[in-house]
């Protein structure tokens, strides 16, 4: 089998809302083994929605299509299919109870426009929407089906793994892609090719590829099988290899972060961590925070923007500031040695930098950071260069993460010796 995915939304076409529900789509489609040949989208035109649906239905045996299904005059989704279809809407009673069971239990009145959403093409099966109005539906276009849902992540999620999926399942009944993304950080996306070379190879199966974002290099592991059990067989051999390959630069895996990893090796450890931020402003501190039970670990936070708060709460001596200036090694050592010993933590981080766009000067440029890691026994420091093509918050993003790796990397030769 294989699929399509249409998106409908003026604001996706024209970027001002990103499609985060094809990409879910087509993963979980190639979890069991459903090719998705293309992926749509199209602004609220009834005739363009009509003619792409058409055109899947005739190119391909699954459509499955998000987007359109409120209330209001350009949700037209429902209209095309049934052109589509070559028939007319349908008012369908059960939905329309659900709709209004709905508003009545959060004690809201329903809009008369709100019938709208209990119309479907003749023919249609309707699809319950548990946690909104837009019920979806299941047509079928030729010998194509088409799956319609809402385009509320939350809703389309629910009616996809609760409704379509089982259908998908029972019709593919043919092999198995099992994923596993691996994440690495400190090695450039060249380098990190260069060694898994041979695991990318074109038409190998599994199928190994890389992609960046902000640092963070990932690596694909698609493997197929005949069965769920042998694609993951093949995934987890090549899933060793490359941590073989790669060691302390893979971090995590699937949705883990950097901050994910450096919890867990803190509270496995149980050490605790404080930090001390100017360019940053306290950036280190929520992601290390973001992750749930970091009060095991992390303890308090020290943002000294200014100089004259680097002076009054860290005690950096005024002298050393005007010495070697805000944006220096020297200043970012003793932030970190002071922020640790006030905050009675075994491990302090901290950074001082130039984030930009304004402020950099041919010996400071934007783009130039210090990170400092402080521990009972030493104080390692790092000087980056960043770059000035990069935005504000792209410097300020990357520093974080820069700490976060060294503060891990640290924590990791705990394990080895």
């Amino acid at each position: 089998m294989n699929a399509q995915i249409i998106s409908i939304g003026t604001e996706l076409a024209l970027g001002q809302t990103v499609d985060t529900n094809t990409a879910w789509l087509a993963q979980k489609l190639a979890a069991v083994g459903v090719a998705c040949a293309k992926h749509v989208t199209i602004d609220d035109q009834q005739a363009a929605i009509e003619q792409a649906i058409r055109t899947a239905a005739n190119e391909t045996e699954l459509v499955l299509v998000t987007g359109g299904l409120g209330p209001t005059p350009d949700d037209v989704t429902r209209q095309a299919v049934a052109a589509a279809m070559d028939v007319q809407l349908r008012f369908d009673e059960q939905s329309f109870k659900y709709i209004e069971e709905y508003f009545r239990a959060r004690k809201r009145a329903m809009h008369p426009e709100n019938r709208t959403q209990a119309m479907f093409p003749d023919g249609a099966k309707p699809i319950r929407n548990h946690f909104g109005t837009a019920p979806g539906f299941h047509a079928v276009v030729g010998l194509t089906d088409i799956y319609v849902m809402p385009g509320v992540p939350r809703e389309m999620k629910m009616m996809f793994e609760q409704y379509v999926l089982p259908f998908i399942e029972e019709a593919a009944a043919g092999e198995t892609i099992v994923q596993r993304t691996l994440h690495t950080f400190g090695m450039p996306e060249a380098e990190v090719g260069e060694k898994i070379a041979d695991l990318m190879e074109r038409g190998r199966n599994p199928a190994v590829g890389t992609s960046a974002a902000d640092l963070i290099i990932s690596i694909r592991v698609n493997a197929q099988g005949a069965t769920h059990d042998e694609a993951a067989r093949l995934a987890d051999v090549d899933v060793f290899e490359l941590i073989s390959r790669l060691g302390n630069v893979v971090y995590g895996e699937g949705d883990e972060t950097l901050a994910d990893a450096v919890a867990k090796l803190l509270i496995d450890q149980k050490k605790t961590i404080s930090t001390a931020e100017s360019c940053t402003g306290g950036l280190i501190a929520k992601m290390l925070t973001d992750v749930s039970g970091s009060s095991a670990y992390f303890t308090q936070s020290f943002i000294t923007y200014a100089n004259e708060s680097k002076h009054r709460l860290l005690g950096i001596p005024a002298e050393l500031i005007g010495q070697h200036g805000a944006v220096s090694a020297a200043v970012a050592e003793v932030m970190a040695q002071k922020c640790r010993e006030i905050s009675d933590t075994y491990y302090a981080l901290s950074a001082t930098g130039v984030a930009g766009p304004t402020g950099g000067t041919p010996e400071k440029p934007v783009g130039l950071v210090y990170i400092t890691l402080a521990t009972l026994a030493n104080v390692v420091v790092k000087e980056l260069r960043l770059g000035e093509i990069l935005t504000r918050s792209e410097i300020r993003d990357r520093t974080a993460k820069c700490a976060l790796n060294l503060l891990r990397l640290e924590l990791l030769k705990n394990i080895q010796r």
